[in-house]
């Protein structure tokens, strides 16, 4: 028998591992609720003539027993729980009654009310699951669910470890820029960091939501002393990590894509300290889809090239083929090439690149201060100069520049 509607439920966390759970009817019910059942290691036996096909696919893959037939009495023999969602109210009330005489909870899809157990909202964050119940209003219990995961995620809902806070450093990919890009996961390091590193790509504006006790750091004034530039970075990354604390090394872009990352986690791995890589959304893509440049279309790119333009093309610490990156026929991405855009360009025309081919020049991507320049290769140096654009810049060359409604031409 159900207790009356004002009397709340008691929350209770059950560890269903290995123990057997039965699953009545294999409908959109059962679809959104067994993956829960499954990561929790539960024994579960479905009952139902037919399926969803992702329900099957869950059986074909063994990670349920299904028998394809309809519910009848004594199918909750030896459960421990029980969801009951066919479609044929009768069964339902059947298997209500069986549970009520066996001591098993139940959940009823059909009629909360009837049930000797209900279904929370649940969310997951940071090693946290959250479950919200409101008794008859399912909406607001998944509105206060998200509303409480969201803050877990982005760091606004502070709820610091008080057992084992996770120590070293983590090599956080901040985006291109807008601080809305950055990834869930490095906005929660983030928040739970005692020391950040920043680079000056990094989104900015970040930082200003940090605590009062975390120290932040700007990579570019850490005094170098005998050390070159990275190799103070590294240093200081050792000596915050070594001394204990939460360290976030945050990086615009992603931190393996011409941002020193793997040089950084090599120096901790000599000196013994865990990092965790947490990739970041590239300018590569971001930036040119940012100012309505696919870097790939149908028809037009079957691929893109990512360059850096840091030392011009007749250099000789220049690692690029610019010969064989001139026959290419799709799309070419160009960081930290504003300086030496005229020659790059040059250099292009030279090996066979038609001096007609559009060019792009977004700067800033992605913040309020983006705008974008288009060009051709013959004019790009040019047009550069006389807009006076400056770094950060995404440099796309292609004809994927003109396939946008708005080309900015």
């Amino acid at each position: 028998m159900a207790e009356p509607a004002h009397v709340a439920a008691y929350p209770v966390g059950l560890r269903l591992a290995g123990r057997r759970v039965v699953v009545l009817g294999a409908g959109q019910v059962a679809q959104r609720r067994l993956p829960a059942l499954l990561a929790a290691k539960a024994d579960v036996l479905l009952v139902s003539p037919s399926a969803t096909p992702s329900v099957e696919a869950m059986a074909d893959a063994g990670e349920l027993r299904w028998e394809r037939r309809r519910y009848r009495d004594g199918d909750l023999d030896g459960a421990w729980y029980a969801l009951i969602s066919t479609d044929d109210p009768a069964a339902n009330e059947a298997a209500s009654a069986e549970a009520e005489a066996r001591r098993v909870w139940a959940v009823r899809s059909d009629d909360a009310e009837a049930a000797s157990a209900w279904t929370p909202a649940t969310g997951r964050a940071a090693g946290v699951t959250v479950a919200v119940l409101t008794g008859r209003d399912p909406r607001r219990s998944a509105a206060v669910r998200d509303a409480v995961v969201e803050g877990l995620r982005d760091g606004s809902l502070a709820a610091p470890h008080h057992r084992t806070a996770a120590k070293g450093v983590a090599l956080v990919g901040g985006g291109p820029g807008d601080p809305d890009l950055i990834t869930v996961r490095g906005r929660r390091l983030l928040a739970e960091a005692d020391v950040v590193i920043a680079d000056r790509l990094g989104p900015r504006d970040l930082l200003d939501e940090l605590p009062p006790h975390v120290e932040v750091i700007d990579a570019a004034k850490i005094p170098y002393g005998r050390f070159m530039a990275q190799e103070a970075i590294n240093n200081a990354l050792i000596q915050h990590a070594k001394a204990g604390k939460a360290v976030v090394r945050l990086k615009g872009g992603d931190p393996f894509v011409f941002g020193r990352g793997m040089e950084e986690l090599q120096a901790l791995a000599e000196h013994g300290i865990p990092c965790t890589v947490v990739p970041g959304i590239s300018s590569t893509i971001s930036v040119p889809a940012a100012a309505g440049i696919p870097v790939t279309h149908r028809g037009v790119a079957h691929e893109f090239t990512v360059v850096s333009g840091h030392v011009a093309p007749d250099d000789p610490r220049s690692l690029v083929d610019w010969e064989a990156v001139a026959r290419l026929r799709g799309t070419l991405v160009l960081l930290m090439s504003v300086e030496k855009i005229g020659a790059i360009a040059e250099t292009l025309i030279g090996h066979g690149r038609s001096a007609d081919t559009p060019v792009a020049v977004v700067q800033e991507g992605t913040t309020a201060a983006q705008r974008r320049v288009d060009a051709t290769l013959a004019t790009v140096g040019e047009r550069v100069r006389a807009e006076d654009i400056r770094p950060p810049a995404v440099i796309v060359i292609g004809d994927v520049v003109t396939v946008g409604p708005d080309t900015h031409r």
